[in-house]
């Protein structure tokens, strides 16, 4: 009788959980590798600049300072302060102010986003509103710009839906209100300078020597902090004034 060798042993199937598992794992490493690349491109390639709160100290340290606690989101009286979204790369949850949508007004007279900052990413050297250094206004489209054309406005500055809110003295200094809610009537529009909130931050200059002449541009000065009210205010759409992130007065 021959000797049979015996058939060779197939080898085991691979358990399922483990394949599972396996392929959780690879694409939890792709997600990762993935997140920090997406982190890294929107800082270095400037996709998303913002508009930083009161007091927030150079663009690059106040990303490694902040640590996204969101202490100046709670203290805001106004609200204006958001967290970046998953698009932000290394600013997701870094605090910004989207000017257009609700400025700084400085609603609480003592830049408390600044004094909640447990890090210093908002510098604790800031003591007041003057000092605060956010930007520079810039008129971006003087064409459409009311003053120029010498036009009055009358009216909510930006009718419902939008929700941002001003605090207007002569009605409650410390219960912000809603610009759908509050109505103007203006022979000259000047709601970029009559709603600053820094004095001497921004003038109305005749544009020609004729008394008769009704035209006047905004002129931007030192004082400005770069808050955003002129930004939120201007009733043209798009906004005909904006505010330049970090620029300083001087800049070219």
């Amino acid at each position: 009788m021959t000797d049979e060798a015996p058939p060779a042993k197939r080898p085991p199937l691979a358990n399922p959980k483990t394949r599972r598992q396996a392929m959780r794992s690879i694409t939890m490493g792709t997600a990762i590798v993935g997140a920090s690349l997406f982190g890294f491109f929107p800082v270095t390639r400037k996709w998303t600049p913002r508009l930083r709160p009161p007091g927030a100290i150079d663009e690059n340290d106040f990303l490694a300072a902040c640590i996204k606690c969101g202490q100046c989101v709670q203290v805001c009286p106004v609200r204006a302060i958001y967290l970046g979204d998953l698009d932000e790369g290394f600013g997701v949850g870094v605090p910004y102010i989207p000017a257009r949508e609700q400025a700084c007004d400085f609603s609480c007279d003592a830049v408390q986003c600044v004094l909640a900052c447990p890090t210093g990413a908002l510098s604790h050297s800031i003591s007041k509103k003057e000092e605060v250094h956010m930007g520079l206004a810039r008129l971006d489209r003087p064409n459409a710009c009311l003053a120029r054309k010498g036009e009055g406005f009358k009216g909510p500055a930006r009718p419902a839906p939008f929700t941002g809110v001003h605090r207007y003295m002569e009605i409650d200094r410390w219960k912000p209100v809603k610009l759908a809610d509050y109505n103007y009537d203006l022979e000259l529009c000047d709601l970029c300078v009559r709603e600053c909130p820094i004095a001497d931050a921004i003038s109305l200059e005749p544009m020609s020597g004729d008394p008769a002449d009704k035209r006047r541009t905004p002129v931007v000065h030192q004082a400005c902090v770069g808050c955003g009210m002129c930004e939120m205010i201007c009733p043209t759409e798009p906004a005909a004034i904006v505010i330049d992130i970090r620029r300083k007065w001087g800049d070219v």
